[in-house]
């Protein structure tokens, strides 16, 4: 990945990204693929968008929705995906971009529904005109939008039953976390790190409602108590010292080459409880910026990172 610039911090958490887990010792595994589809008969509706057949031929530009489309088991079906799609490994990846879609690459690959998480370049008037089906996955702002487009890709790919499989299990698997959240007194404090320009999410974000059902306390909260930064301010490293998080995530490994190491070189930095106490988190970038299915194994770093704070 590349270093992010500050504007480009809220783009990569609404397009690529969360918004959200880390380097995880279980990752959520995708069912095996099937070259059949396991539920759904065609023509579908899905908003404005209704295909008459199953789409055999799929090109996705957001690697959230790449992980969505091999969750509910369309790989097969996958013919093309960006440039940033690097799960599940065997991902047919290409040099194509969601950041800088381009029309006449997409129609080369001939496909039969595009999948998007933002109408950058006016591409989905683009496709349009060209009779290319295309499904957009905006970011989403809170689970149920991860389950509606996990449930909406499935039906579109003739995938029904395992899209409504795969919620059903990712909401069971979240009830099963959540309900290991130790009772506090007090709420464990901490700083989510978008990069090391000190760019941070707050609760009223994708990955900031994560970290709320981690029974945690943002720091950032208040940096953005209008709204005006869009739940993605800029915090001062004076800010962060002195509201002294208990806890830091590090969402800008791959990307930036931030680790527990580097934060405790940080000046000022080493009174900060966080640091002193060893208690700063390497989240795995991709995880931590993503809403698709390894939203779980996001929650159960958090949670078990976190899990004797405050007891």
């Amino acid at each position: 990945m590349f270093r992010r610039t500050p504007r480009l911090f809220a783009a990569t958490l609404a397009v690529a990204a969360l918004a959200l887990g880390a380097c995880a010792e279980k990752t959520t595994d995708t069912p095996a693929a099937s070259g059949g589809p396991t539920g759904g008969a065609f023509p579908v509706t899905v908003g404005s968008l209704t295909l008459e057949q199953r789409p055999e031929k799929i090109v996705s530009l957001s690697a959230t929705a790449t992980e969505m489309l091999y969750a509910v088991g369309a790989g097969p079906q996958v013919i093309a995906v960006d440039d940033q799609s690097n799960y599940p490994a065997d991902a047919p990846k290409t040099d194509l971009s969601g950041y800088q879609p381009n029309a006449e690459a997409i129609a080369a690959k001939d496909p039969d529904l595009v999948v998007l998480s933002d109408d950058r370049n006016k591409i989905v008037d683009q496709l349009g005109a060209l009779k290319i089906p295309v499904y957009l996955t905006p970011a989403a702002q809170t689970l149920d939008d991860s389950y509606r487009q996990i449930t909406e890709l499935g039906t579109l790919t003739g995938n029904a039953t395992a899209g409504a499989d795969v919620v059903q299990r990712m909401k069971d698997d979240i009830a099963k976390i959540t309900a290991e959240v130790p009772q506090r007194v007090q709420a464990p404090t901490y700083f989510h790190e978008l990069g090391p320009e000190l760019y941070t999410a707050t609760s009223k974000t994708f990955i900031g409602s994560i970290y709320t059902l981690a029974g945690l306390e943002n720091i950032a909260d208040a940096a953005d108590a209008d709204g005006k930064s869009g739940g993605y301010p800029q915090l001062s490293q004076e800010v962060i010292v002195e509201a002294n998080p208990d806890f830091v995530f590090l969402s800008d490994v791959k990307c930036c080459q931030q680790s527990a190491a580097t934060v405790k070189a940080r000046s000022g930095w080493s009174g900060i409880d966080a640091v002193r106490n060893e208690q700063i988190v390497e989240l795995d970038d991709d995880i931590a910026s993503r809403w698709g299915p390894r939203v779980v194994d996001l929650l159960r770093t958090i949670v078990d990172a976190t899990a004797k704070a405050g007891e």
